[in-house]
């Protein structure tokens, strides 16, 4: 030990802090001192900021939270739209609006609309116009939707047109006009979507980021200086407020910059404006000056009392801290003997914090995961599979196939759905027992667990039926699987007896777009082939026999 750590060991000696809750109490009171000093540099120094730079720093994260909120609004409403409007039955009918027969493939466009809105409740018009710009369909007769000539040439080079936003009457909102173009896979320009977008969610929104002591007010304009929708007041009328062009230049100009300006009256406030990316708008938060000055009075008070409270809070926990500290550590210490000699069966008391807190819980998550690591992985296998069978549940074949809706509709590819019902099953089971029929449902898993691929959801859909997910698999990949199950189901020597499936195949998307759309497809297509005389695999729209099962019932005829 060098002389310095001697002469300091000395002092803490002749000071009587040589204990290690002696250390802690002149710790405390150390870093009690520390915290006021700070505290009270912290107080001055806040009490020189100017009014301005204390609102700008409130006004311009409303303005950012604005921008990037609206941002996000408009990207998701676009998003849609481009979407809606990707689906072949699009592109097919646009194409052959202007074709023989095309009225059919209009009425088509129609429905199609319909159907749309319904799942868009904040589009209240949408339309399909051709190259041309001329409209070929909407979703009601009171859209209002129109596009000159000039906006359809530009949007052949663009991915999406905002127009100017206006004030229904029909509606009494606040609108704005969203295109996207319709193109054919080849990329060939075909027409425009458009919709009439109601601005009441984006309002909401400025409500919600306006709020707090009633006083900020936040709005939308565009680049002329004309007010589009605002966190209060009455639409209609907000509408029609234009800032004074010298107001909106100087706010341009000073873009994210706290800037004082007069309002009508005399009134004086502070505002910040803060551009929207995506649009030719930006947002304003503003607050009168009166207010500001009132709240940074208010955090003055707050700050004094808060740096009292702090005083005293920190003396008492300086003692507190000195004579708890001693006692998780002797327990620690107590318990890392019993489990260095074998017994996980310690329990710590997880208090305090700091690096003593800290170890207690390190130690009890040690403990916790040496005593926990073999009945994890079971909860988490009972938690997703079926406990008799071992293959999937029925909640996670759900979640697993309103995933790859959703992955497959991205990519435009496709994927089957296999349903099969045991065959006679309760005749079984009510010949040789409950027991005899749980077996053999567990050999029959065994054979759909054989028979299917590992990126295939095998799953116990419930009672003797069973789903299986092809992964990327079309129509006639399923049905030679479905034909191998059938065929092996048939052949397994169960003990008491054999059982047959009969199966029933639906593909995505013809089969459905949703997960019970498919799954209601493949049970018709097995309730068909039971009814055809069960045993048999039966694809989703015919019932017509595979052309496997066909020869093996020829087989078994010239038997």
């Amino acid at each position: 030990m060098i002389n310095w750590e001697k002469a300091i060991v000395r002092s803490l000696h002749a000071l009587r802090l040589d204990t290690m809750r002696a250390k802690f109490v002149a710790f405390g009171v150390a870093a009690a001192f520390v915290s006021t000093v700070a505290m009270t540099v912290m107080l001055y120094g806040g009490s020189r900021r100017s009014l301005s730079d204390r609102a700008g720093t409130e006004l311009r994260g409303v303005t950012s939270d604005v921008a990037r909120e609206v941002g996000v609004w408009l990207d998701q409403r676009l998003y849609d739209l481009r979407l809606r409007a990707s689906p072949y039955v699009v592109s097919d009918n646009l194409a052959r609006a202007a074709s023989r027969g095309g009225q059919q493939a209009i009425d088509r466009l129609r429905d199609y609309l319909a159907s749309v809105r319904q799942n868009l409740p904040a589009h209240d018009g949408l339309a399909i116009s051709g190259q041309d710009g001329q409209l070929l369909t909407s979703s009601g007769s009171r859209t209002g939707l129109r596009l000159t000539p000039d906006r359809m040439n530009n949007l052949r080079t663009r991915d999406a047109l905002v127009g100017e936003p206006f004030w229904d009457a029909s509606l009494g909102k606040a609108v704005v006009q969203l295109v996207v173009p319709i193109r054919k896979d080849d990329g060939l320009f075909l027409g425009a979507l458009i919709a009439k977008v109601n601005l009441d969610s984006v309002r909401s929104l400025l409500g919600e980021l306006a709020a707090g002591d009633g006083s900020r007010y936040v709005y939308l304009i565009t680049e002329q200086g004309r007010v589009v929708i605002s966190s209060a007041g009455n639409p209609a009328d907000v509408m029609k407020t234009t800032l004074p062009e010298a107001t909106s230049r100087e706010l341009t100009e000073r873009e994210g910059q706290t800037v004082v300006q007069s309002r009508g009256g005399g009134r004086e406030v502070v505002a910040v404006l803060r551009r929207i990316p995506q649009l030719r708008w930006a947002a304003v938060a503003e607050t009168p000056r009166a207010a500001a000055t009132r709240a940074a009075g208010a955090l003055r008070l707050r700050t004094v009392f808060l740096l009292i409270g702090l005083l005293v809070a920190v003396g008492l926990l300086a003692y507190g801290v000195g004579v708890v500290i001693t006692l998780p550590l002797t327990r620690l210490t107590e318990a890392a003997a019993r489990v260095s000699a074998g017994d996980l069966s310690v329990e710590l008391p997880t208090g305090g914090s700091g690096e003593v807190g800290y170890l207690t819980r390190a130690f009890n998550t040690m403990v916790s995961r040496l005593r926990e690591r073999d009945s994890q992985s079971e909860l988490e296998k009972l938690s997703l599979t079926d406990s008799l069978t071992g293959l999937y549940n029925r909640r996670h074949l759900m979640g697993t196939l309103a995933s790859e809706v959703q992955r497959s509709r991205r990519l435009r590819r496709s994927f089957s759905v296999l349903l099969a019902d045991v065959d006679k099953f309760k005749q079984y089971n009510d010949t040789h027992g409950h027991l005899a029929g749980d077996a053999a449902l567990v050999k029959i898993a065994e054979v759909f667990r054989r028979t299917t691929r590992a990126v295939d959801c095998v799953a116990r859909y419930g009672g003797e039926e069973f789903v299986v997910m092809l992964l990327e698999a079309n129509m006639a990949t399923a049905a030679l699987v479905g034909e191998r199950i059938r065929a092996r189901v048939a052949e397994q020597d169960l003990g008491l007896g054999s059982l047959t499936v009969s199966i029933g195949l639906a593909e995505y998307p013809d089969g459905g777009e949703t997960p019970e759309e498919l799954i209601a497809t493949a049970d018709a297509a097995m309730y068909e082939a039971k009814g055809a005389g069960r045993n048999r695999v039966v694809m989703a729209g015919t019932s017509e026999p595979l052309p496997q099962e066909r020869r093996t019932g020829r087989r078994k005829r010239e038997a």
